[in-house]
């Protein structure tokens, strides 16, 4: 009424003032007023033709800017004229404008006018419809996205996009592996850049999913190359949600669940272990037994059931949106809670966004989106994977507050120990924005000006408690600590970027312009303090490094910085809609490669065809979209250390020349001046299509990816004084070729059912072509052996093995063997090769062979949604093929001590004369040489997500003021199939700033993995 009381104020003042009659305007007001009376609140829900509901659509009231956008759900509330007219809109679908009617609910079915190929998807520095695009650009909304119960849009576009493999884990807080079309690189990072409204980043763990309104994948170099030096591992475009014209809305989403590990290693029990010991120490050992029966006291313990427990998690999220012509908002607050199924682990996020539009004038429009999170991490402690998994069961966990002495007994430290005597805690800030200005001088012409930043600030606090073997429950050991060490660390970062582009558009008769140019700067710092004290007392308040005895402080600062500039064009030109052509050029200069080297040049160029608009295919009714498309473009990849390009000196180091003493220079490290760019290579061709009276939608891709001067390590001479007689250079090429198959059918059975089935499969065959004189590289050592490497002819990070064919069963086979000090049931290995390439008689680095990687060769993902009137199901699934495992674990136990456990199914199927027939080996009680004995498959099969929902009717929420209702139930990772014996055939492997390339060359290895967690919960999704 506030407009009303207005304006009959404004009618008083005015008569008071001049005492003119105003009867006909006080007339007018009161017809005004009494109209608005008579509003009413209209609500409903808004599906597509095929039923499902239609997010984000438009509904206005006819003949006035008044408006609102339906929710998840497809629900709207509008408050309307009951003799008035309400329109309905959305991008690719017919518009509606129905009566009202006096009508309170109004549902409606939005008819699909072009299908996939009319809609708007987001590319770089701007948008383009899909019957426009070029590029192999795959894209999901976020409605999708927020569905599942995870922390990161990453982990929830598994199996829904070919050719995408994302590699997730149980911890919480971490960043999954997202590899785009294979593995591209060795040394200079392989993960893709995220783009999150205009800000250029490599981690998204601080965007809240109930905030993205789409993710965009760019997988081909013609879709990537705007990105130019950034872009060689693919591009993730994420938009987050704006505000609409119309009236404030408000959301609701919340969730609770728990977590539980999915699959566990079942470990020998205390029988199985004292009695596998004992017969390999009596019958292959020292003759004596191992495991005295006096240590036999019944404890029998699963070190696992005590080291991990059932997690509880929980997300909610509020939304404000709305906004009129001149100003729209989105304001959204979310608070995020997850316990680890690792005791003590756990991480809790507390997230804010705003993002505004500001339209000034017809020239000028602001735009804002800025967004805060802050987190809260207690670390998982991996030791105490390792230590459960080799722990003796003989030992009890805790009794009566105190621990068993795992280590008194010849064996590790006891895992319970490794968690509660441990503290670290990562605290992080993280603020992101991007700030733009937009003016359109002329028609056609958009210039625009973006400021965006990415500040970090984190900080972990590291403590070990005071204890020694007063702790345990029996005396000896060498468990203890007494340093009371503390480490603190603060790690600062902050990057901005400044893009300034001009986008001109323009359409003359049946020809369609559309030219961009631009530069970008950008700039990044970061600092980093690492400070260590010991004997800091165990009370938090007292933890300052000069709380620590005198003379044990340590303070390490490092630091890095580097500054891009880049020039960009991009031409979009199209004639009759039908032939299309996309032509990009990129200059990038980067501070991280010498004068000589420091810029590059990437250029790309896709054809493409929209056929069904062909006369010859005017009287076909099989398709109604059908499009090829080609494709062609270079980028680069600069995401190496700032310092790699010159060496440092080291001065005054002392020499003796004559018996005489000098002070010199030392280079410790030679390092390659002329380091340059890696340029990946890339073609592209593809087929859209839309068919079966648009039920039927598909996308099939190939391509051939190659990416030449690749870094890679080649050995010096030692005379040259290297620390490590090698050097970092470019002297390799790396090649991906795949193809990729999207489809999916969408249908409805009746008026009431409701479907959509979606498949899709990629292909992907990496390999190392050509390592022009560089060295191959050789990963991790487990249990004393080096597993993968890296070579000519095979896919990155290939395991490098013995090959194991059998078990010896007789002592003939052994004379025949080139074993001859082998035992009956120990593995035979395969003779190979010998120092002149035949075989030798001898077992021994020449005989090992390649025996795959974890790479797979086939990803895929089946995904299917049935709606039954207020009812909906959804499941999401993942697999793939041809992908190697080496169970490291497994491998590396009795590397260090004789008394570690060993897993149930070793211990129960191992070799004895009584049970030859099988693949496992003798007891035994040292480490086993690397053979392909530990080398499994880890093809697998996942049930990703399964939820089941129900909407409430609009008509029952109308006096409780609510707009829209969902409830559901879900579960996350529900099913896994898998042959491999490990915990999860998700392999993570965590980046190591102080090994570059260790997470790519070991990849595939499972030494301390953490378990995949399976989540049951219940959401609601609420509407206002």
């Amino acid at each position: 009424m506030r407009p009303i009381i207005f304006t009959l104020q404004k009618l008083v003042f005015f008569w008071r003032q001049i005492k003119t009659p105003v009867l006909t305007l006080f007339t007018l007001t009161l017809m005004a007023a009494n109209a608005n009376a008579q509003n009413i609140r209209v609500t409903g829900r808004v599906v597509t033709d095929a039923g499902q509901p239609l997010v984000n659509a438009t509904v206005l009231v006819s003949g006035s800017s008044s408006g609102v956008t339906t929710d998840t759900s497809g629900m709207y509330s509008i408050s309307a004229p009951g003799n008035g007219s309400l329109v309905f809109s959305s991008i690719g679908f017919a518009s509606q404008t129905v009566a009202i009617n006096n009508r309170t609910t109004i549902d409606i079915t939005l008819i699909n006018t072009a299908q996939q190929l009319e809609q708007v998807v987001v590319v770089g520095y701007g948008t383009q419809r899909r019957r426009d695009v070029t590029g192999a650009v795959a894209s999901i909304a976020g409605v999708e996205l927020a569905k599942q119960p995870v922390q990161t849009p990453t982990q929830a576009i598994q199996g829904r996009v070919a050719g995408v493999q994302v590699i997730s884990s149980g911890e919480p807080n971490s960043l999954p592996a997202v590899r785009i079309r294979g593995t591209g690189s060795t040394i200079a990072g392989v993960n893709p850049l995220y783009v999150v409204d205009g800000v250029l980043t490599d981690d998204i763990r601080n965007i809240n999913n109930s905030d993205i309104t789409s993710m965009e994948i760019l997988k081909d170099a013609s879709a990537t190359a705007i990105y130019g030096m950034r872009a060689a591992n693919g591009v993730v475009l994420i938009t987050t949600k704006k505000g609409r014209p119309g009236k404030t809305s408000v959301t609701y989403d919340g969730m609770v669940g728990v977590r539980e590990a999915t699959d566990l290693v079942d470990m020998a029990g205390e029988n199985q272990y004292a009695g596998y010991l004992n017969e390999a120490s009596i019958y292959y050992g020292s003759g004596s037994p191992l495991v005295p029966s006096t240590a036999l006291t019944g404890a029998n313990t699963d070190w696992y059931d005590e080291i991990l427990r059932t997690g509880f998690t929980q997300n909610h999220n509020v939304g404000l949106s709305g906004g009129n012509d001149k100003f729209t908002y989105y304001l959204s607050t979310g608070y995020l809670s997850d316990e680890g199924i690792l005791e003590g682990n756990d991480y809790n996020r507390f997230t804010v966004r705003s993002n505004n539009d500001f339209t000034i004038s017809k020239v000028f429009k602001l735009t804002t989106s800025a967004s805060f999170a802050k987190g809260n991490a207690n670390g998982a402690n991996f030791n105490a994977f390792s230590n459960a998994y080799r722990a003796a069961p003989i030992v009890p966990a805790k009794e009566n507050g105190k621990y068993g002495n795992t280590s008194a007994v010849g064996n590790v430290a006891n895992p319970l120990v490794d968690i509660e005597k441990n503290y670290n805690q990562t605290l992080d800030d993280r603020i992101q924005g991007n700030f733009g200005l937009d003016i359109k001088p002329i028609a056609g012409l958009t210039l625009r000006s973006a400021m965006g930043i990415d500040l970090s600030y984190v900080k972990t606090t590291a403590y070990g408690y005071y204890y020694d073997g007063s702790i345990f429950l029996t005396p000896g050991g060498n468990q203890i600590s007494v340093n009371q060490t503390l480490s603190l660390t603060k790690n600062d970062a902050n990057r901005w970027i400044w893009d300034n582009t001009a986008t001109y558009t323009k359409t003359i008769d049946k020809h369609n312009f559309t030219i961009l140019g631009g530069v970008t700067a950008e700039e990044y710092k970061f600092n980093s303090i690492v400070g260590t004290a010991n004997q800091v007392p165990g009370n938090k308040d007292q933890w300052f490094l000069n709380a620590g005895a005198s003379g044990t402080q340590t303070v390490v600062n490092t630091g890095d910085k580097y500054a891009r500039n880049s020039y960009l064009g991009r031409v979009n030109y199209s004639y009759n809609n039908r032939y299309l052509l996309t032509a990009t050029i990129r200059a990038d200069g980067t501070s991280r490669f010498s004068s000589d080297n420091r810029w590059g040049y990437f250029p790309s160029v896709a054809l493409g065809w929209n056929m069904v608009d062909e006369n010859f295919m005017s009287k076909q009714n099989l398709f109604s979209v059908l499009k090829l498309r080609g494709s062609w473009g270079q980028v680069g990849n600069d995401n190496i250390a700032s310092s790699l390009y010159y060496s440092i000196a080291r001065q005054n180091v002392p020499y003796f020349f004559d018996n005489t003493l000098f002070l010199g220079i030392q280079f410790p490290n030679i390092n390659d001046k002329d380091l340059k760019w890696e340029i990946t290579d890339e073609f592209n061709f593809g087929v859209d299509f839309t068919m079966l009276d648009k039920r039927l939608s598909g996308t099939i891709d190939y391509y051939d990816k190659k990416t030449d001067n690749a870094l890679i390590y080649i050995n010096l001479p030692a005379i040259l004084g290297d620390a490590d007689n090698k050097y970092l250079t470019n002297a390799t090429t790396i090649t991906n070729k795949g193809f990729e198959l999207g489809l999916t059918w969408t249908d409805k059975i009746g008026k009431d059912w409701t479907y959509s089935i979606n498949g899709n499969v990629a292909h992907n065959k990496n390999r190392i072509e050509n390592l022009n004189g560089g060295q191959p590289l050789i990963g991790d050592l487990v249990g004393n052996y080096p597993v993968t490497k890296t070579d000519n002819g095979q896919p990155i990070a290939s395991y490098f093995v013995l090959d194991n064919v059998g078990i010896f069963q007789s002592e003939s086979e052994i004379a025949a063997s080139a074993q001859k000090g082998a035992r009956l049931g120990d593995l035979i290995y395969r003779d190979v090769s010998g120092p002149d390439g035949k075989p030798d008689g001898v077992i021994n680095d020449l005989d090992r062979i390649y025996a795959g990687s974890y790479q797979p060769k086939v990803t895929y993902g089946i995904n299917g949604t049935v709606g039954y009137r207020d009812f909906d199901l959804s499941i999401n699934t993942y697999g793939l093929a041809g992908s190697k495992i080496y169970n490291g674990k497994k491998a590396a136990r009795g590397t260090i001590q004789q008394t570690d456990n060993i897993e149930a199914d070793v211990a129960r199927h191992r070799w004895t004369p009584n049970n030859p027939n099988t693949d496992v080996p003798r007891a035994t009680l040292g480490a086993l040489p690397a053979s392909t004995y530990f080398v499994e498959s880890g093809d697998f099969f996942r049930i990703n997500n399964l939820t089941v929902g129900y909407t409430f009717p609009s008509g029952k929420l109308e006096k409780a003021r609510i707009s829209s209702l969902r409830v559901y139930l879900t579960a996350q990772n529900l099913l896994t199939i898998t042959p491999y014996t490990g915990f999860t055939p998700e392999m993570r492997a965590a980046d190591d700033p102080a090994k570059p390339g260790a997470a790519v060359l070991n990849q595939g290895v499972d030494i301390n993995t953490y378990p995949t967690t399976r989540t049951f919960a219940f959401g609601v999704n609420l509407g206002f």
